[in-house]
């Protein structure tokens, strides 16, 4: 590999996470106070989310890493699981084997294990990685075990980490008594441009750079530029542009090695992504693409009337509650990316990608639904009527909307 050339003792830029290599930007120490205060506090959850690869798995080992010995911790981190499965494998992480307990056998066990615990001056910690992924049924009965109590405290404190459709599963009607008990919660973003420079000199430092510069100065911008401050997307391009750099024999990356790693990663800029931080293959033209007519175009209404209207063009556009949608809609009914557009020459289609409430096209909520001259599609409280521009129009908009609020 490329150590002995760049005078490293070590990989800078792994994937997997390193509590030594811990970058503690202003909003990754203050996601770590939030884990810390449970430590002092047991009146409540605490929920922290990000988006993929924005570093909330390494923050974790770093918080574990850091615990006293009076702390006795359960970490969870396969959460696709049934509500007596998640119980067995809580108890499990506490040295118990219960695959033979029925689940009230489960919970004595655990009532009884957190009370001896709390009696013997021990604090018990809970925390659930990849908690986007817990059924209702499963969150319902952590906020049970959140309820376990001695006269005078609860005895048992737990921290739920996530992808942002966290978020909208403890916004639901169906969560409302376990929201009530969340304490503290925290959003943790990307990395701005100088945090992600510092991040990159920082692990550069970590694996033996000795203050050496190995970066070239212009390529700090443009690594921004395509990995939007995402720790995980950084290390990756880093990586790749030291390889390319390596078989160069040069001790610096320069431009060229960035973009030569660029291209055999074949991304596009950060902001031409979607959430999920991949790149989206190629449906027509891109996005946001001015080339050629537009094909449709699309009506967003509330209450009965239009608020926004909107070209479409061959490519895709994501629909959210967030900034980073291509169409917001700042309403606490979505998601925050509730569903998108893909849009082809000869064809529309609409697909719900995941969300909370659904889309819904004549009072039945689809998947995906091709789009139609005239469809209204129901998003939350807000109706989306598309237009064909290749069809004649045979209806007035508003009582296209008119007639999808009364189905």
């Amino acid at each position: 590999m490329y150590l002995e050339l760049f005078k490293l003792h070590e990989l800078p830029f792994r994937l997997s996470p390193d509590p030594q290599f811990l970058y503690l930007s202003k909003q990754h120490a203050r996601a770590k106070a939030y884990m810390e205060s449970t430590i002092w506090f047991t009146d409540g959850f605490v929920v922290i989310t990000g988006e993929i690869g924005a570093g909330k798995t390494t923050l974790i080992e770093t918080f574990l890493r850091e615990l006293t010995a009076d702390v006795v911790v359960a970490q969870i981190n396969q959460t696709q699981l049934s509500p007596t499965a998640f119980l067995q494998t809580v108890l499990v992480q506490f040295g118990f084997s219960p695959f033979e307990m029925k689940k009230p056998e489960v919970l004595a066990t655990l009532n009884q294990f957190l009370t001896e615990q709390h009696v013997n001056g021990r604090k018990v910690l809970l925390i659930i990685d990849e908690a986007q992924n817990l059924t209702y049924r499963v969150l319902e009965e952590i906020r049970m075990l959140s309820g376990i109590e001695t006269t005078k405290e609860k005895v048992l404190r737990i921290i739920l980490a996530g992808q942002p459709e966290l978020n909208d599963k403890l916004n639901s009607k169906e969560l409302v008594q376990l929201t009530q008990r969340v304490r503290l919660r925290f959003h943790l973003s990307a990395l701005s441009a100088p945090d992600t420079s510092s991040y990159i000199d920082h692990r550069l430092e970590v694996a033996g750079s000795q203050g050496r510069r190995i970066f070239a100065e212009n390529t700090y911008n443009v690594i921004f530029k395509y990995t939007g401050g995402v720790p995980r997307l950084v290390n990756t391009l880093c990586d790749t542009s030291m390889m390319a750099a390596f078989g160069r024999d040069s001790e610096i990356v320069a431009m060229e090695d960035l973009q030569s790693a660029i291209r055999e990663l074949q991304w596009v800029e950060f902001a031409s992504r979607t959430n999920r931080m991949q790149q989206l293959p190629a449906i027509g033209t891109a996005p946001h693409a001015e080339t050629g007519h537009a094909v449709g175009r699309i009506l967003l209404a509330s209450g009965g009337k239009t608020i926004l209207e909107r070209e479409l063009r061959p490519g895709r556009i994501v629909i959210g509650r967030t900034q980073d949608n291509d169409l917001q809609i700042d309403s606490k009914f979505i998601s925050r990316h509730h569903c998108q557009i893909v849009t082809q020459i000869d064809s529309c289609l609409i697909e719900d990608l995941n969300s909370t409430n659904g889309i819904y096209v004549k009072s039945k909520r689809v998947r995906r639904h091709n789009l139609n001259d005239g469809d209204v599609v129901v998003v939350g409280q807000h109706e989306i009527m598309y237009i064909d521009e290749r069809t004649p129009r045979v209806r007035g908009i508003a009582d296209a909307i008119e007639e999808a609020g009364r189905s």
